[in-house]
């Protein structure tokens, strides 16, 4: 007995939806591995000048 035609149609949004899920879950990854590393530290100001922090 053949499949309908609406089973590939249901399997193929299933699909697209799980493929959306995965990119969506790998942006979010991205974005905290930005967040966790610590920005570089300014470069060292020229003509003697000190940055002041605080």
């Amino acid at each position: 007995m053949a499949k309908n035609q609406n089973t590939f149609a249901k399997r193929q949004r299933e699909m697209e939806k799980k493929r959306k899920a995965e990119e969506k879950r790998e942006r979010r990854r991205l974005r905290k591995v930005q967040l966790d590393t610590p920005p570089e530290s300014p470069p060292p100001q020229e003509d003697g000048e000190q940055l002041e922090i605080g």
